[in-house]
C-alpha cells in the first residue's frame, strides 16, 4: 500500500519566479558540534609540522627521521593512530605501498611510495557504502625532479592534509552507518600516481564508493595578479559527461538531456547544500568542469574508474606561491610558505567536508529503480522508486525539482510513499529522488530513468 502524504519544503534563496524566499536551516546538533570542534590552531600546527620536513618531494629521503617524504608519511600515520583508542577499535590505519617510475616516465627510476589510509568502520554491517576524503602529501618547487630544495607545500597540499587530520581526530569519536576512508596519498605532483593506485585497488576489490572528496589547495584566500582576497568562497569541480561512460550510459544521457545531472554533479550540489547548512560565511561555487583548465587532481583517477568523485579547491589561486622556490622578492612572499595560508579559511573548508561526510554517512542508502513515467502526454510528472534494500530504513523521501536552467534544486517535496505525481511538466523541469531518515540525513539524489508504464504492485 502506498502512502501519499506529501509536504513541500522550499529550500534555496530563489523561488521559481526569481522571488526572494526564506532559507530553512535545520542542523543536526551532533554534526553541528563536530563542525564547531574543528580547530584553527590545530590546523596551523599540522601545516607547520609538514613544512618542517623541508621537502615532501616524491624522490626525497625515505629513511631520514626528520626530513623528506618518508618522515612525513611516518608522522601522518602516527598522528592518525592516536585516535584508534577513542574510536573503540573502529579506526584502523595502514600504509598502502606501490611502485612507480622508470625510463621515459616523469619519475625517471623505479621507486616505492606509500599512501596512508585511515578507515573508520561503519556500525551497520549490512551497509557496505564507502565514503572517501583525500589529499596529497607530496610537494615540489619549479624543477619536477628537484628532490632536495626547500619545498614547504604549506597550501599545496598541506592544507588538505591538515583538514583530513583534524577530521580523523574529531570523527573517530562518533559512529556512522557506513565506512569512511581518510586517504593521504603520494605521487600527485608527478602524475596522480598514489590516487591512481587506490582507485585501481578499489575497482579490483569492488568497493562500493558512494562519494570521493579530493581536497587540494583549500588554504589560500588571496589571488596573484588580480589581487582578490576573499575567504568566503570555495570551488567544487565536478565532471559533466563521465570519464567512464558506456554506450548505454551515453544513450541514456542523450535521451534524458542529463549531461548536467551525472553522479558527480549530484554530489557537488549535495556538498553545496549540506556544507552551507553547517558552515557560516562560506559560499560553495559549483564549477562545471572536472578540474581547472588543462590541469588535474587526485579525484580524476577515481572518475576514470567509474566512481563518483569531485575536487574541493580554493576560489582564488596565488601563482606566486605554487611550485615556487621560497624567497622574498621586492617585499613580496614567493613560495608556498605557512605565511600564505589563511587558517580560518582552511577551518571553514574542513567544515564543509565534515558536514558532508557525517550527513551522508548517517543517511539511508539511495532509493532504487527511480523512474519517470513517459506514457501519454501530460503536463503532470509522475515518478516512482523502490526503497533501498540494505542499511537503515528511510523515514521518507525527498523529490527534488528545478527548472532546466537552474544550478541547484529549488524545491523539495517530502513523501513517505514510493511514488508521486506533481503538477509540473517534465519538459520544463528536472527531478531527482533521495532517501531521508527521521533526523533529516539525506542520501545522494538519484536522477530518474524513463519508464513506459506505471509500475504494478
Amino acid at each position: 500500500m502506498k502512502i501519499h502524504t506529501t509536504f513541500i519544503i522550499l529550500i534555496g534563496l530563489l523561488g521559481f519566479n526569481n522571488l526572494q524566499g526564506q532559507t530553512l536551516i535545520k542542523r543536526d546538533p551532533e554534526i553541528e558540534k563536530m563542525v564547531r570542534e574543528i580547530s584553527r590552531d590545530n590546523i596551523a600546527q599540522y601545516i607547520q609540522t609538514l613544512v618542517g620536513f623541508h621537502t615532501r618531494h616524491n624522490l626525497s629521503a625515505q629513511n631520514d627521521p626528520y626530513k623528506g617524504i618518508g618522515a612525513a608519511w611516518n608522522w601522518v600515520k602516527g598522528e592518525m593512530e592516536k585516535y584508534i583508542p577513542p574510536s573503540k577499535g573502529r579506526l584502523s590505519v595502514e600504509f598502502k605501498n606501490y611502485s612507480v617510475g622508470g625510463e621515459n616516465e616523469r619519475i625517471p627510476y623505479e621507486v616505492e611510495l606509500k599512501n596512508v589510509v585511515a578507515t573508520l568502520q561503519g556500525n551497520l554491517p549490512e551497509d557496505d557504502r564507502i565514503l572517501i576524503i583525500s589529499a596529497h602529501l607530496d610537494s615540489r618547487v619549479e624543477g619536477s625532479n628537484d628532490s632536495t630544495s626547500f619545498a614547504p607545500g604549506a597550501n599545496d597540499d598541506g592544507s588538505g592534509v591538515a583538514a583530513i587530520l583534524e577530521l580523523v581526530r574529531i570523527m573517530s569519536n562518533y559512529e556512522f552507518a557506513c565506512t569512511i576512508k581518510f586517504m593521504i596519498v603520494t605521487g600527485e605532483e608527478h602524475g596522480l600516481y598514489g590516487a591512481a593506485h587506490m582507485a585501481k585497488l578499489a575497482r579490483e576489490e569492488n568497493w562500493n564508493i558512494v562519494a570521493m572528496l579530493n581536497n587540494d589547495m583549500i588554504g589560500n584566500s588571496g589571488s596573484s595578479e588580480t589581487l582578490l582576497n576573499d575567504n568566503m568562497k570555495v570551488r567544487i569541480f565536478s565532471e559533466g559527461i563521465p570519464a567512464y561512460e558506456t554506450e548505454q550510459m551515453a544513450r541514456m544521457r542523450t535521451y534524458t538531456s542529463g549531461e548536467n545531472d551525472g553522479k558527480a554533479r549530484q554530489l557537488a550540489r549535495y556538498i553545496k547544500e549540506v556544507g552551507e547548512r553547517y558552515v557560516d560565511q562560506l559560499n560553495v561555487t559549483l564549477i562545471y568542469r572536472n578540474d581547472r583548465f588543462g590541469r588535474g587532481g587526485d579525484h580524476t583517477p577515481f572518475c576514470r574508474e567509474g566512481f563518483t568523485a569531485v575536487r574541493i579547491c580554493e576560489f582564488n589561486e596565488n601563482y606566486d606561491r605554487t611550485h615556487k622556490t621560497p624567497v622574498k622578492q621586492d617585499g613580496q612572499l614567493i613560495g608556498d610558505l605557512p605565511e600564505g595560508v589563511d587558517y580560518e579559511y582552511v577551518r571553514k573548508n574542513a567544515g564543509i567536508n565534515l558536514a558532508t561526510l557525517a550527513n551522508l554517512a548517517s543517511s539511508p542508502q539511495q532509493p532504487g529503480n527511480v523512474g519517470i513515467l513517459l506514457s501519454g502526454l501530460s503536463n503532470r510528472t509522475s515518478l516512482s522508486w523502490d526503497p533501498p534494500t540494505r542499511g537503515k530504513t528511510p523515514a521518507g523521501y525527498y523529490v527534488l525539482m528545478r527548472e532546466t536552467h537552474a544550478s541547484m534544486w529549488t524545491k523539495k517535496y517530502y513523501t513517505s510513499g514510493t511514488e508521486i505525481t506533481l503538477p509540473y511538466s517534465k519538459d520544463n523541469y528536472f527531478f531527482a529522488v533521495q532517501s531521508v531518515d527521521e533526523n533529516g540525513h539525506e542520501s545522494l539524489p538519484v536522477f530518474p530513468t524513463p519508464q513506459r508504464r506505471r509500475r504494478q504492485e
